[in-house]
């Protein structure tokens, strides 16, 4: 997570197609609010992603449709955490008549499929399919700058968390050959280069396996085995050791998806009754 945040005003044109209105909720885990985004350049337009259901986003949002003189048809949902989803009641109060879409898609909204277009004046939003946050995730491809809303994938600023890292190492992959330009981020600022974000993003990753790897080498303490047999805390406290110890929990959560992923891939063995990991030494050799 990042420390110290830019200031982003709460309604902000980024381009002349997208105007990103934050969604009035900061904090430790929305950074300085969720983003939403109304694309478009004509009397209709493209919501993505709804925020929370604060009053004062939704007061925004009538403000900047006031100014455009537009209207929101279409919404788009990038995935299903109640940060991006929980406006949906309240667009539907502001414009009944919207359609909603989400892959996945809850009761009464639209399917989204991998590839599908979205067309609006000015705008054409292209959905990919990117798991790995969460399994419904979905970016969404800005033809006319050739850049990208990565949805929780990829933030303006610190990392982002993921359910399974598999999945989320293959669909950063992807995403970098998606755009060459701006990366739109569900959470802090624009990124100018999202490709050179995305790539910093893969390197951190790998990095943080190379991480574990090496503490699973260490001798511990008292034992006499050329490795240790490690729990996810003792990890976190040496990996995370400059991070404040209120963001331990949530580090270790991040940690032991990448134990996870090693376990997969037989190069660590898991000692489940015990809660305790070690290096798989015949992968090794």
């Amino acid at each position: 997570m990042a420390t110290v945040l830019v200031s982003l005003q709460e309604i902000e044109r980024l381009s002349p197609r997208v105007i990103r209105i934050l969604g009035a909720n900061p904090g430790k885990f929305t950074l300085q609010g969720t983003n939403t985004y109304l694309v478009g350049q004509g009397p209709k337009r493209l919501l993505i992603d709804t925020g929370e259901g604060k009053p004062a986003w939704l007061q925004s949002l009538k403000q900047v449709l006031s100014s455009e003189q537009a209207t929101i048809d279409r919404a788009i949902l990038t995935h299903w955490h109640p940060d991006h989803v929980g406006g949906v009641k309240d667009l539907f109060e502001l414009s009944p008549r919207t359609k909603v879409f989400k892959n996945q898609p809850d009761e009464g909204q639209c399917a989204i499929e991998d590839g599908q277009k979205f067309e609006t004046e000015g705008a054409t939003l292209r959905a990919f399919h990117c798991p790995g946050h969460t399994a419904d995730h979905m970016a969404l491809v800005l033809e006319e700058e050739d850049a990208m809303f990565t949805g929780d994938n990829v933030l303006g600023q610190g990392t982002a968390v993921f359910e399974d890292l598999a999945a989320y190492m293959s669909s950063l992959e992807k995403m970098s050959h998606q755009l060459s330009s701006r990366a739109y981020p569900g959470h802090g600022p624009v990124i100018e280069d999202g490709k050179a974000k995305i790539h910093e993003y893969i390197h951190h990753r790998k990095e943080r396996e190379n991480q574990v790897l090496a503490v699973l080498e260490q001798h511990k303490e008292g034992e006499e085995a050329s490795s240790g047999s490690w729990k996810s805390m003792e990890m976190v406290k040496i990996i995370y050791k400059e991070v404040p110890e209120s963001l331990h929990i949530p580090a270790e959560g991040g940690l032991l998806q990448v134990l996870d992923k090693l376990v997969k891939e037989g190069k660590v063995t898991c000692d489940r009754k015990k809660g305790t990991w070690e290096l798989n030494r015949k992968a090794v050799l």
